[in-house]
């Protein structure tokens, strides 16, 4: 969108004289009203969602989506997949299937257990079931007593005593009688997984850094655990189902977010506009930051689908997710492939209604061969005890490691990954730029915007000083977003369309000492640029009120659904950046970085392309290493797993940029070789020195 700014004649005379002191302080009397200056959002929020309207524009949005919940998960690369090592034993014989007893590997020292569901009588391959459990308590051994069954029984949730009483095994022993090889494995933290408490051992500063999360440990157990089932010699791999409740219900959609070897899935009583997910286990930094549940169920379209509702924050998803659901899957022609089911009448459960709802969607799209409703069979169930999986011949592995030890082998796995990321050819170079810049996008949660898509939130003030000055403020925002970020632009009648998009912790006063502009101001505007000034959150009149309120327990809470305030400061200057390349006879777009907002530049620079030609970062010696808090101004998840600063700065290459001050940050390390192997080794100059500012604007302006 091109921006009107009016000639200087008019501008003296439809506006009168403004003075330079005055332009410093005007923005500074009023704080705008930027949507981010509210309550921060959290799990217990509404998460509506509008589909894409056509199939191409969902598959752009469906593979970028994809890519921020691997991030999230810490599964950006995938891990190394060692080898699980399985134990299979303590078979158990029931009428029409059999029980056994499992623990595997999913990293090395890390264990998950279950148990193994298998029919009998049948011949060759079968369908397979992943089923996890969800916060019943005790898990895999849940027994909901005498009074609870009872009580079931009587709300007709429940048909047989034992269903009620063991509903977990119902529908493990329901789906083996099917036919199906069913998984049941643990969360971490309950029943025979007793390594790492649940909720515990991931909500430190590091842990946010690295992305290491409970989430992303349980989200590879069940990784590992399809890769356990399918390994099984009598399971059918293209007919995988999943199903869970609650937590369950989390990890079941999340699961066939990023495996594409489910083909079935039933999440129960979790897909909803409404709650979230309340648990550590169901929650991780960026996750949900601009998308909820029912856009993260949606990325499984065109497979099979099947939702369930009950009398708790899923109670309205027949007419809020359903719709927009069936949207998607009519852009496949798949519509039909889609079932939503609320069972009001019960509070959160997966019990006997609802499980059958689970046993005839299963049957329908795997093909499992029963004509009429299914009904679910009485059982004779395992006491608890005898389904443990650890017992005197087969204890808990030597090599068993709590939740530091395993820690440990992530970030030395993950410091693996990274160095081999290190571009040493072209090919190593276009590997480097598609890992790390798709998750630099996914930290930051954005792109940049086209100009078009940049818009005035507001009135804009134009004006004219006796030197000749012309001064033009805006407040601009993305479509939809609600933003009010301040802007100034000064330049003069000479300016030759370059402009220099000026970023300072002060924001944009910084241009002014007194009512002088300061004097790289002065000379970018003697050198025919034009400057525009942003006011970055946190910074100028977005300075106050600006503390993003961090939930004590666990960050993720907080930093899944809001961006922190430094991905919030590079989304402002991505958004002057397009701001000034629509702005009339724009020729070119230069990015400068003062003082400690020399990073934030560097990260948006690294997210630009081509639209930016030359930058100019102060490093302020900053490396991500020496944050100790989740409160940290500049805590952003995941900045240490992909290399931090040294490797965001890479990301620039081969555009020109200068950087100064980079004693310890690490950046020659990365930057240099990465510039080399571009073929630009000259387009990059650094210093560990802090530059005077006619360095820094001859070198950007010469």
């Amino acid at each position: 969108m091109k921006r009107f700014l009016l000639g200087a004649c008019v501008i003296a005379a439809t506006c009168g004289l403004l003075h330079a002191q005055e332009q410093g302080k005007s923005q500074d009397q009023k704080e705008p009203a930027d949507s981010r200056l509210g309550k921060p959002k959290d799990y217990n929020g509404y998460f509506p969602w509008t589909p894409p309207k056509a199939k191409e524009e969902w598959a752009k949005r469906r593979q970028e989506v994809r890519e921020q919940v691997l991030v999230a998960n810490g599964l950006w690369p995938m891990p190394e997949k060692t080898p699980l090592k399985a134990v299979v034993h303590g078979l158990i014989k029931r009428d029409g299937y059999t029980i056994e007893k499992v623990y595997f590997a999913s990293y090395p020292g890390h264990y998950v257990t279950g148990n193994l569901y298998r029919p009998t009588g049948k011949k060759g391959k079968v369908p397979a079931i992943l089923s996890p459990h969800g916060h019943w308590a005790n898990g895999r051994f849940y027994d909901a007593g005498d009074k609870g069954a009872m009580a079931q029984m009587k709300l007709g949730a429940e048909k047989t005593l034992e269903g009620a009483h063991y509903p977990l095994q119902a529908r493990c022993a329901q789906l083996a009688r099917m036919g199906c090889v069913v998984f049941h494995y643990d969360m971490v933290g309950y029943a025979d997984s007793k390594q790492i408490p649940h909720r515990t051992g991931f909500t430190d500063a590091e842990a946010e850094l690295r992305l290491q999360s409970f989430m992303g440990l349980q989200t590879w157990n069940s990784i590992r655990a399809l890769d356990f089932l399918t390994s099984l010699p009598d399971v059918d791999a293209t007919r995988i189902g999943v199903t869970g409740a609650s937590g369950g219900g989390t990890q079941t959609f999340i699961l066939c977010a990023v495996d594409d070897r489910p083909a079935v899935a039933v999440p129960a009583v979790m897909v909803s506009t409404a709650m979230q997910g309340g648990c550590i286990c169901e929650n991780c930094s960026i996750l949900r930051v601009g998308t909820g549940n029912i856009e993260l169920a949606a990325l499984f379209a065109p497979k099979p689908l099947g939702l369930i509702g009950a009398d708790d924050w899923t109670i309205d998803i027949e007419t809020k997710g359903y719709p927009e659901l069936q949207a998607v899957y009519n852009l496949y022609g798949a519509r039909p492939l889609v079932q939503a089911k609320a069972f009001k009448q019960f509070k959160h459960n997966y019990n006997q209604v609802s499980r059958e709802f689970m046993y005839n969607f299963f049957n329908q799209h795997l093909k499992l061969g029963f004509s009429g409703p299914v009904q679910e069979q009485p059982f004779q169930p395992v006491p608890p005890k005898e389904l443990s999986v650890f017992d005197d011949k087969h204890p808990l592995p030597s090599d068993a490691v709590a939740a530091a030890g395993l820690r440990a082998y992530l970030t030395k796995e993950s410091q693996r990954q990274l160095q081999a990321l290190l571009p040493r050819d072209e090919a190593g170079l276009e590997a480097f730029r598609k890992t790390i810049g798709t998750a630099l996008h996914a930290l930051v949660t954005d792109r940049l915007p086209a100009s078009s898509d940049v818009v005035e939130a507001g009135p804009s003030t134009v004006g004219l000083d006796e030197k000749g000055l012309i001064f033009s403020e805006h407040l601009v925002s993305r479509k939809g977003h609600g933003e009010a970020v301040p802007v100034k632009v000064v330049r003069t009648a000479a300016c030759d369309g370059t402009m220099v998009v000026w970023v300072h912790p002060e924001g944009a006063k910084s241009l002014w000492n007194g009512n002088k502009l300061v004097p790289a101001a002065k000379q970018l505007i003697d050198k025919r640029a034009a400057i525009v000034a942003v006011d970055v959150l946190g910074t100028g009149s977005l300075a106050k009120g600006r503390d993003l309120p961090i939930n004590k327990n666990y960050a993720g809470y907080t930093f899944g659904y809001n961006r922190p305030l430094l991905a919030n400061r590079v989304h402002d200057i991505l958004t002057a950046v397009s701001f000034a390349r629509g702005l009339p006879k724009a020729r070119q777009v230069h990015l400068v970085g003062l003082d400690r907002a020399g990073p934030w530049v560097v990260l948006a620079r690294a997210l630009c392309g081509d639209a930016v030609a030359k930058t100019a970062a102060d490093l302020h010696q900053f490396n991500f290493k020496g944050i100790e808090n989740v409160t940290d101004e500049m805590m952003l998840p995941g900045a240490l797993k992909y290399g931090g600063l040294p490797a965001f700065t890479a990301l620039c290459a081969p555009h020109e940029l200068l950087v100064h001050n980079t004693k310890g940050t690490g950046v020659a390390d990365w930057a240099q070789p990465t510039y080399g192997i571009a073929g630009q080794a000259a387009r990059l100059q650094q210093s560990e020195g802090k530059l005077d500012t006619d360095k820094v604007v001859g070198w950007l302006v010469p």
